[in-house]
């Protein structure tokens, strides 16, 4: 799916997500962590995004979901993220840090100057 880069169409990411986790099988916690991850990751496209839109893809297999953020920003060193202090939390730098605390596999593959991708996985009966 291609999105604009507008906050609003985050609700329309989630409940497509919500709607694909439900028929899959996903229970109601799962489903929530899911659609957290997903609101997570389609904020930090719209906020680096350089184009205006960012792109979702689903991958559907018999035990599990994948969800790909796709955005064409400037992108970063993904080495140089640091973990964040969670004694002392600022109020950015803890979205990555959710998506990975929710999700099963989570990785993210930026390139400066060609954007940014994550791709996070849930999978079915699996309790974290």
């Amino acid at each position: 799916m291609e999105i604009a880069s507008n906050p609003q169409y985050v609700s329309v990411v989630r409940l497509t997500t919500s709607g694909i986790a439900n028929k899959m099988g996903f229970c109601l916690d799962d489903i929530e962590d899911i659609k957290v991850a997903v609101s997570e990751a389609c904020t930090n496209a719209i906020k680096h995004s350089s184009d205006n839109k960012f792109y979702v893809e689903y991958t559907i297999f018999e035990k599990g979901l994948t969800i790909e953020i796709i955005d064409n920003g400037k992108g970063y060193n993904v080495d140089s993220v640091d973990k964040p202090n969670l004694n002392e939390p600022k109020e950015s730098g803890l979205g990555l840090f959710i998506i990975e605390s929710l999700m099963d596999d989570v990785m993210i593959k930026s390139d400066v100057n060609s954007g940014t991708t994550i791709k996070m996985t849930k999978y079915l009966g699996v309790d974290n």
